[in-house]
């Protein structure tokens, strides 16, 4: 074979190989955002069903944006559907700044998707018991919400404010959150009754433990160690399209599937818990079998976790 021939066929080689890897991209992509939307749709129909078969026959509420939508719904004659999308529209748009264009545009594919449900699905009033309404309204919306942080999106923009403001005031997640439902249920107890914003606190709640069930305890932020023989790559999409900082450690792999051992690169970066989807998708595009081992992290300073928007 003459050096011609042989330049040939290692291009086309090449060419084979670089086309089975964009389809194969392509093809875990195309999963990855069918896996999102059912998830999403899932979302919508629980946190539908629990607004409309449980609060708001009962003028309960609940925390974040959803609670001032119903909060403001039960004060004015303005459909509950309406609120939803207009109170949110600012969070969508600080969700692209923060968080990229895919997040913003399953956002508001889920907020519109919530609100359409509302107009045209009736749901039966399940119960007039204050204590089940409150409870399973909760429990109903709470994994609405967390099906949908599980898609990708969210469907209630405060963990978005929460986030931006961490950042803008130096304080942590949870400390905003808090202060924000204390003043939504101030509110309701002035505006509405005592009773109705003690028993909205219980929907709250439950909203709450449902939702770090649903989506498996995970906290604001998240580390995520990564063992795979493709680090170089994996590094670089980090920084690249997640747009986080790494840190490499050397470590030496104990005992592989076949008993050897070896060098190997450990990755650490630090994301919050909506850019997981992301990440697991952008990794298995790269090694399917990558290890990955995710620990809950209460709160970062300093680094890359947000000095600059998703590049999607």
């Amino acid at each position: 074979m003459t050096k011609a021939k042989s330049i040939e066929a290692i291009k086309k080689i090449d060419s084979a190989f670089y086309k089975g890897k964009h389809y194969y991209e392509r093809r875990v992509s195309v999963k990855g955002h069918i896996r999102s939307f059912v998830l999403i749709a899932i979302g919508i129909a629980c946190a539908s069903f629990g607004l409309k078969g449980f609060l708001l026959t009962n003028q309960f509420i609940d925390g974040g944006v959803t609670g001032v939508s119903l909060l403001i719904s039960a004060l004015t004659v303005l459909p509950l559907y309406l609120l939803i999308i207009c109170i949110n529209i600012p969070f969508v748009i600080m969700g692209y700044k923060t968080l990229g264009l895919q997040f913003a545009f399953k956002t508001l594919i889920a907020i519109t998707g919530l609100a359409l449900v509302l107009v045209f699905v009736e749901f039966p009033n399940v119960t007039d018991n204050d204590v089940l309404v409150a409870v399973f309204g909760g429990f109903f919306i709470g994994a609405g919400i967390g099906f949908t942080i599980r898609g990708g999106a969210v469907i209630d923009g405060t963990e978005v404010l929460a986030i931006y403001l961490s950042k803008k005031l130096g304080t942590t997640i949870g400390d905003i959150i808090i202060g924000i439902n204390a003043l939504i249920f101030s509110a309701a107890a002035y505006f509405l009754s005592i009773d109705i914003a003690l028993f909205s606190m219980i929907t709250y709640l439950a909203a709450s433990r449902t939702l770090d069930f649903v989506i498996e305890g995970i906290e604001e932020y998240v580390g995520v160690t990564i063992v795979s023989s493709h680090s170089e790559e994996i590094r670089e999409m980090i920084i690249q399209k997640m747009g986080r900082g790494v840190t490499v450690y050397m470590g030496k792999s104990g005992h592989g599937r076949r008993g050897e051992s070896g060098d190997v690169d450990i990755i650490y970066t630090v994301i919050t818990r909506l850019e997981l989807n992301k990440l697991n998708t952008e990794i298995e595009k790269i090694e399917p079998n990558a290890f990955i081992v995710m620990s809950s992290v209460k709160d970062t300073k300093g680094g890359m976790i947000k000095q600059r928007p998703l590049k999607h």
